[in-house]
Parts: C-alpha cells; structure tokens; sequence
C-alpha cells in the first residue's frame, strides 16, 4: 500500500466567531456550493456585499470577479468570489448545507451564541427592511423586516430559533416567483434588529444598518 498523501490544507479557517457566523449567513443567502465537493461561489450585486464574504472568511488574496447579463437590452453587473476547499466544502456538509442549495437547505447547526450574527449574515443577503405612513392615521407609522429564502423548510427553522430565543414569532407567507418571507412586524423587528446588531466592530452591510436607524428614529420622534 502506498503512502497517503498529505491532508489537504483549508483556505477557510473554521473557527466560530461572529464574522465567521455572519460569512455563513450569506452563504446561505447568496452563495452556493458546487456538485464536485470542493467548491464555493458568491454571486451578488453588491460589491460592498462580495468585498464583506471575501474579508470575513479570510479571503482578501482571491480577486472579486465580474460577469454580466442582459435583461430587454439592460447590462447587469454580478460580482462573483470562487474558490475550492475540500475541508470547508466538507465541514459545511456536517452544518447542514446541500450542494445547490437554494431549495433544499433546512435546519444549519449554528450555536445559540453566533446565531444573529449568522442571522444578520442572511438579512445582508436576502432581508429587507419596509417602512410606510398609515394615511388614515397621522401617527401611525409602521415597519417591517423580511428574510426571503426559496426553502420553506429554512424559514421555518431561523423562525423557531428566533421564537425560541427571543419570544418573536413572525409569519411566513409565499413570495414572488416559488419563494417565500418570513416576516417581523414592528415589535418583533426592533427586537429582531437589537439582536442582530448589539455587539461591536460588527460585519455588516452599512447601508442596511443606516436604513434600519433610519427607521427606528423616526418611530421613535413621530
């Protein structure tokens, strides 16, 4: 019998922290995992978003690329981050990911402690934040935040983590085009949001943050 060869190194260290929680939080949203075992790609239209993912899992040496679709004559520009690591691809499998994920992903194994870091990772990826003015009441200012996923199975799991750990139960409803929302109503996204954004020297993607603050002073001056 020959002599194995040597293990092969990771590119990702696999250590949990808040970046590294938030890192899969957008792998869950906007990245996928290829059917070969070995690799990753990161598709968003937000740079600052690609630039986030390559700083927090430690990939500042791999170039951010670009690719391009046309939708009735409009260039659309995608920035892309691909790399290959069989002790990560590996690792991921054990936390619950699935090769081309988008539909099949359910429950993750994220610890109690990182999971609204892994939570606000997922809001930069898919979530987004809704304010509107009642116009029959002059006061009445309302808000809401939403995490889309085109697994079901996913929302129903972060919905029972969140229920389970801060008491907020939020709803799902069917999305547009075979996807669906979990959403938080006013209430429950303050509380949802505080939790996300409580500690310090966070990974996060500013103009969402900025655009929650936003929204919160105004609830909290009208």
């Amino acid at each position: 019998m020959g002599k194995r060869g040597p293990t092969p190194k990771g590119r990702v260290t696999i250590e949990w922290s808040p970046r590294f929680a938030y890192a899969l939080g957008l792998l869950a949203s906007d990245g996928s995992l290829s059917k070969d075992g070995r690799h990753f790609d990161f598709t968003s239209k937000d740079k600052d978003l690609a630039t986030l993912f390559q700083k927090a899992l430690g990939l500042e040496d791999i170039k951010i690329g670009e690719k391009f679709s046309y939708v009735a004559g409009n260039k659309n520009v995608y920035y892309r981050i691909q790399f290959g690591d069989v002790n990560f691809y590996a690792w991921c499998l054990d936390c619950g990911f699935t090769p081309n994920k988008s539909r099949s992903v359910a429950e993750l194994k994220i610890p109690d402690i990182y999971f609204f870091d892994f939570l606000r990772g997922c809001f930069d990826g898919d979530g987004t934040v809704h304010s509107s003015w009642d116009t029959r009441w002059k006061s009445s200012y309302a808000f809401y935040i939403s995490f889309t996923s085109g697994s079901e199975k996913f929302l129903f799991w972060i919905q029972n983590v969140v229920t389970r750990l801060l008491g907020a139960k939020g709803y799902i409803t069917a999305g547009g085009g075979d996807t669906y929302q979990l959403r938080y109503a006013k209430k429950e996204t303050k509380l949802v949001c505080d939790r996300m954004y409580k500690k310090e020297n966070l990974f996060r993607l500013e103009r969402k943050f900025a655009k929650i603050q936003k929204i919160i002073m105004i609830d909290m001056y009208k």
